[in-house]
């Protein structure tokens, strides 16, 4: 990015991307078109006559997160040291009139789906003639594709239909000129990522069409190309075929799961039960014996009981997963479980999350053991000095293992794929030596 020349009258925009890797797309494809418009891009806060700042309304912590980093601005304003502060996203989805009223420094408030109205307020203008581009915040060699937009799911704990919308898939054509233009830019590895991907192209094209999808991007010689958020009900299994087969598709899922027990799924209204969930699991390992697989649970929803606690300890304990986070469930307004007694108190889930981690914690580091004395390809995210950060295929970036290793005199850059021996293992890391590159 480039800041900004003191003596140009052109603004200089500075871009606040906050939560998840959607709303990081949300946040690229604005700048591209703002850049498209002759604004100046600046990473640099203190250069910027325009703060825009993309925020997320998921979970508590999140929106207090986007409210000081919005008070932030506007001091900046105040001070003179910016014209203007603009706030977007998932936290004016929900409470866009609170925020008007409490934050009248603002100079506008805009929601996930108002990208041309934060261009004209900024002095730009949509084009879509580069609706596909997207100028990444992301290091160049690693992009993520949003492959749909909204989601259809009911599930009780979650507010994401109601800020995000209906499900929208991506037509096929689009995504692959989005994938083009971000090969061009350098990106070896594709992380593809909706808020479901298993429902992708039934609102399009009639019937599920990610493998298709997946074939198609298999076909432009990416690298990596690796799959997140998966719904466990409807799961199109010819995706793990295709993974199997394809050596540049990561033998890696994402599919969150919640829970185990049969009560507090119907609860969640996740369709899915507990048998059904066991043979998908053995569904997908016995088709592709080589997969990884992520998954995310939720401890202390409304009722959740300490019997049905255990049997999700024992469910993890028993399924290993490769790699698993574990949250308390938070009461949100925006979520029809808001009207569910919250029982189960907060110490309590931070108890329960810390006893699930603890658990997976084990069985990560005894997974992570099997890998001494293997040599595995491994790509580099950053160089600091004889020693690189990189990771596996198994690993999304900035969420799952690292692997640390000792590159001696070599001058390596990020993005280079290597081989690497590793030598000793922890929970959370690899440690090894490059072997070849």
């Amino acid at each position: 990015m480039t800041s900004l020349n003191p003596a140009s009258r052109t603004p200089a925009l500075f871009m606040l991307s906050l939560g998840c890797s959607k709303n990081t797309v949300d946040s690229e494809r604005l700048l591209a078109q703002a850049a498209g418009s002759g604004i100046m891009i600046t990473d640099e806060v203190d250069d910027a006559d325009i703060i825009v700042i993309n925020t997320c309304g998921f979970i508590e912590d999140a929106k207090e997160e986007s409210v000081s980093e919005t008070l932030a601005a506007i001091e900046k304003k105040k001070d003179g040291a910016v014209r203007e502060v603009y706030i977007m996203g998932c936290l004016v989805e929900l409470y866009r009139k609170e925020l008007a009223e409490e934050l009248p420094e603002v100079d506008g408030f805009f929601g996930t789906r108002e990208l041309p109205g934060v261009l004209a307020a900024i002095g730009a203008r949509y084009r879509e003639e580069i609706a596909e581009t997207r100028q990444l915040l992301t290091p160049p060699h690693h992009a993520w594709l949003k492959i749909s937009e909204g989601c259809n799911r009911r599930c009780t704990f979650c507010s994401i239909p109601k800020i995000r919308g209906p499900y929208h898939s991506q037509p096929i054509e689009r995504l692959l000129k989005e994938a083009e233009h971000l090969k061009r830019k350098g990106v070896k590895e594709l992380n593809l990522i909706a808020q479901d991907i298993s429902l992708y192209g039934f609102d399009l094209y009639g019937r599920a069409a990610l493998n298709d999808l997946l074939l198609r991007l298999s076909d432009m010689e990416f690298d990596w190309i690796r799959l997140l958020y998966a719904y466990p009900l409807n799961f199109p299994m010819e995706v793990i075929d295709t993974m199997r087969e394809r050596e540049n598709i990561c033998n890696y899922l994402d599919m969150p799961l919640q829970h185990i027990n049969d009560r507090i799924l119907k609860s969640m209204q996740r369709g899915i039960g507990r048998e059904e969930t066991l043979r998908l699991i053995g569904d997908i390992r016995d088709r592709n014996p080589d997969i990884r697989l992520r998954t995310t649970m939720i401890a202390g929803y409304p009722g959740e009981t300490r019997a049905e606690f255990d049997e999700l300890l024992d469910f993890v304990r028993e399924t290993r997963f490769d790699r698993l986070g574990c949250f308390p469930y938070r009461h949100e307004e925006h979520a029809p479980s808001f009207s569910m007694e919250d029982s189960v108190c907060d110490e309590e889930k931070e108890s329960r999350v810390g006893e699930l981690m603890d658990l997976q914690e084990g069985i990560s580091a005894e997974k992570n053991r099997a890998f001494e004395g293997e040599t595995l390809q491994v790509i580099i995210d950053e160089v600091d000095g004889s020693t690189a950060f990189g990771r596996t295929q198994y690993d999304v970036p900035e969420v799952d293992n690292e692997v640390i290793i000792d590159i001696g005199e070599s001058h390596l850059l990020p993005g280079t794929f290597c081989l690497v021996e590793i030598h000793d293992t922890t929970a959370y890391e690899l440690h090894g030596t490059v072997r070849q590159c």
